[in-house]
């Protein structure tokens, strides 16, 4: 009965090298070429250079309503304060003004910071807290061209999106209301 155990096993437990073998390729898959699959690149519709725009504040275009909202990605009526004729050579401004500015349209920019449904975000409540705008977003001084917008083909979310344990460790660091009601609806 043991040699016919071990016949089926493998010769005396060679079995086990195909099990570890297969663990590799298993942890391989899904650490690897899984996140790679479930993420498309997708470019913005026009390149914008935060470098070339370094002459303004941040607040020019991404400011505070007065009800304390986050207006987030500056609408079409702010690029054409600067830009309602093209004043440099860049393909990019071309498309702008002659793209979108002429035509009224806005950009559909992929907003790289997108929550999901399930959550509540506000800017209001960390006004004032003098909280920079890096600790939670790509510092963007020196970005001459927009990174690729990865988005997760299961979810439709930005990968750059900000996951929940960056809240909740500054939050806990901070000693604000961590509870799941503070964030989700």
């Amino acid at each position: 009965m043991r040699d016919d155990m071990k016949q089926a096993s493998g010769k005396g437990g060679g079995g086990w090298i195909f099990f570890f073998a297969g663990l590799v390729v298993a942890l391989v898959l899904g650490w690897v070429a899984f996140p790679t699959l479930l993420y498309s690149q997708k470019p913005q519709p026009m390149n914008f250079s935060h470098t070339k725009h370094q002459d303004s504040n941040c607040e020019d275009c991404h400011h505070y309503r007065e009800d304390g909202t986050y207006t987030g990605i500056p609408k079409l009526e702010k690029c054409i304060e600067c830009h309602e004729s093209q004043m440099g050579e860049s393909e990019d401004e071309r498309v702008l003004v002659e793209e979108y500015i002429r035509n009224k349209r806005e950009v559909p920019w992929l907003a790289y910071s997108w929550q999901p449904d399930n959550v509540y975000f506000s800017h209001a409540p960390h006004k004032g807290k003098e909280i920079k705008c890096v600790e939670c977003h790509r510092d963007v001084s020196s970005e001459t061209k927009l990174p690729l917008y990865a988005e997760n083909r299961l979810t439709g979310y930005s990968k750059n999106t900000m996951s929940m344990d960056v809240c909740e460790k500054c939050h806990a660091r901070e000693g604000v209301n961590n509870s799941c009601q503070s964030c989700h609806k």
